[in-house]
């Protein structure tokens, strides 16, 4: 039995920039949820008068 299966080159460009867009947004969720985690962590700064 013979597969056979065709990408045409636009398909090819659409599973690249779903692989690039799901890379960018893991990257931007991360960097948000690692600010809010830093920032409980994170002193404040005391006012000395």
């Amino acid at each position: 039995m013979h597969h056979l299966a065709y990408l045409d080159a636009g398909s090819g460009s659409l599973i690249v920039q779903a692989v690039v867009g799901g890379i960018a947004g893991v990257a931007v969720a991360a960097k948000l949820y690692w600010r809010r985690l830093v920032s409980r962590f994170r002193r404040q700064p005391t006012d000395q008068s």
